[in-house]
């Protein structure tokens, strides 16, 4: 086929140029009848001023065919006509990429790069329905020693072929975007690579493992929301704060970056601090408020802190400005504990107050952050109504639940949002787990014979305990101090109570006096002061704390030894 007998008009190009002839004539000078008006190259030739400046110009590109417009285009050029894509002309970029073709030959034959990149259903389809389509950044290997391999968008237009054989075909325009992908898919390994630092940056400041309460089984999880590098500001913490007690936390600072994170780092490890004062839950966020308001007044953050007391079968908790706890009794039934909840941390002049739920063998929590529940096109309250929904249906260990309420709350990779999730659950123990598990308590009447009868009960407790010797003596040793002190610097009513857990031992003595004893260095001449500091020195740990009732409670815990932590009472 000879190409340069044939002109490719797109569509539309009849009615444009019978237009502009007819814009031509109407524009045209009067003439005498009978004369014939100058052509437009003579008029421009004798100084006509009627005559275009660029006439010229315009009969140069008139005169040029497509072979000389597309020729040598730096872009891949192919023309193909007929069902077939039979081709008509490619130019010199394209036979540099992947060599000369042989007009006339079908394109599935002499194109096989086309069909390799899956264009010819997408010419069809453009010859079918006279409109262009456009695939971006398909990647191209170029032939063998040609032009290198690269990315290419391609565009798939239209056209009518007119000649001696008026046909329809497409021209295929392909532009390299090589460069621009590379620059692409770089800012996306850099973007990549600061968000892995930064989601790094994160978890570095949330637990690296969480505490195992010898009483709950609690698990955690924290995902990342978006695909940005900004870290968020939820966070979540489990603090055993002795005697068999925990604490829970969990908190979001609104808003992400690094700023927010600073803002979570600084409230988590302030919760620790004021945890180890072991204060009621309304206290340790009373505290939290005043400091943040130092950090950043302008940041506003939520937290809710409870706190575990087996002895107490209870969940005593307080709320600035955060989502509920879900609480599920044993016989399943899920509802919120939100009695008592305060503005946001940070805002100052809120007195907080702590408020209980149930919480025995066989209950189970949830705490959870916005980014679970809240959507945009639903109202916060929906969110939390489906949670309730599969927190009730949410069978398995503590991980196990965790994951069920992701899935079932629709959490992808792809969430917008980081979400923070803690649940904890009072397993009930039968059997074996049950004989490691034991609580004893006596009344302390006061008097002289209350220390001696305080020794006889610890004793003859601890030796049904099976415990051995060496544990027997300091756990009835601690016991003395600890009643002593009590005896001599408490009011009534006291009380001594033991504890035995699978992994220790835990005295406690409680009284109505509020002055919480002190560790001190006791003079040779002193004759008192010394029993703290012996049930320090014995003890694996110890400590003291206010009660509800105005009193306080004083106690140590010794860690038990392999030998007897799995022995069955």
């Amino acid at each position: 086929m000879n190409f340069t007998r044939w002109s490719a008009r797109l569509p539309g190009t009849q009615r444009r140029t019978a237009a502009r002839a007819v814009r031509r004539q109407r524009k045209a000078p009067a003439t005498s009848p009978g004369a014939v008006p100058a052509a437009r190259d003579e008029r421009a030739e004798h100084g006509d001023p009627s005559a275009p400046a660029d006439g010229g110009a315009r009969r140069s590109i008139d005169a040029l065919s497509a072979h000389d417009l597309l020729g040598h285009l730096p872009a891949l050029v192919a023309l193909v006509h007929g069902p077939e894509h039979r081709v008509a002309f490619v130019n010199d970029a394209y036979a540099a990429a992947f060599g000369a073709r042989v007009p006339g030959a079908p394109a599935r034959e002499a194109l096989p790069e086309l069909v390799e990149l899956g264009l010819l259903p997408l010419m069809d389809q453009v010859l079918r329905s006279g409109r262009p389509r456009t695939v971006k950044s398909r990647r191209v290997s170029g032939a063998s020693g040609r032009a290198r391999p690269g990315y290419y968008t391609f565009t798939c237009t239209p056209i009518e072929l007119s000649g001696p054989d008026p046909r329809r075909g497409v021209l295929v325009f392909a532009a390299e975007v090589t460069d621009q992908v590379e620059a692409a898919e770089r800012l996306r390994a850099s973007e990549r690579r600061q968000r892995e630092a930064a989601v790094t940056l994160q978890r570095s400041l949330l637990p690296q493992q969480l505490e195992q309460p010898d009483d709950l089984r609690v698990a955690a999880t924290y995902r990342p929301g978006g695909t940005d590098a900004a870290v968020g500001g939820d966070w979540y913490d489990v603090i055993t704060l002795g005697a068999g007690r925990t604490a829970l936390v969990i908190g979001d600072v609104m808003g992400r970056g690094v700023r927010a994170a600073a803002v979570m780092g600084q409230l988590r490890t302030a919760v620790r601090a004021y945890a180890r004062l072991d204060l009621p839950p309304h206290e340790v966020l009373q505290l939290l408020d005043g400091l943040a308001a130092e950090i950043d007044p302008n940041q506003i953050a939520t937290c809710v802190y409870a706190v575990h007391d087996p002895n107490e079968g209870r969940l005593v908790y307080a709320s600035a400005g955060h989502l509920p706890i879900l609480v599920r009794d044993p016989d399943g039934t899920v509802h919120r504990a939100d009695a008592s909840t305060g503005p946001p941390l940070g805002t100052g002049g809120w007195l907080h107050t702590s408020a209980s739920v149930p919480f025995g063998p066989g209950s189970a929590a949830v705490l959870y952050t916005d980014g679970l529940v809240e959507r945009r096109d639903a109202d916060i309250d929906q969110g939390i109504e489906a949670l309730e929904r599969a927190f009730a249906g949410a069978t398995g260990g503590p991980q196990v639940v965790c994951d069920r309420l992701q899935r079932a709350l629709g959490i992808t990779a792809a969430h917008d949002d980081d979400v923070a999730l803690l649940v904890l659950q009072h397993p009930v123990r039968t059997g074996h787990d049950a004989e490691l598990f034991h609580n004893a308590a006596l009344d302390l009447l006061g008097g002289v014979e209350a220390a001696p009868r305080a020794r006889a009960f610890a004793s003859g407790v601890l030796t049904s305990w099976r415990f051995p010797p060496d544990l027997h003596d300091l756990g009835v040793l601690a016991t003395s101090e600890l009643v002593a002190n009590s005896l001599q610097h408490g009011t009534p009513p006291m009380r001594l109570r033991l504890r035995r857990t699978d992994r220790r031992l835990i005295i406690e003595v409680t009284d109505g006096d509020d002055h919480l004893p002190r560790r001190r260095r006791a003079e040779p001449v002193d004759e008192n002061g010394r029993g703290i500091s012996i049930v320090a020195t014995i003890a694996s740990a110890w400590g003291s704390r206010r009660t509800s009732g105005g009193g306080k409670a004083v106690w140590c815990e010794f860690v038990l030894p392999e030998t007897v932590a799995g022995q069955a009472v």
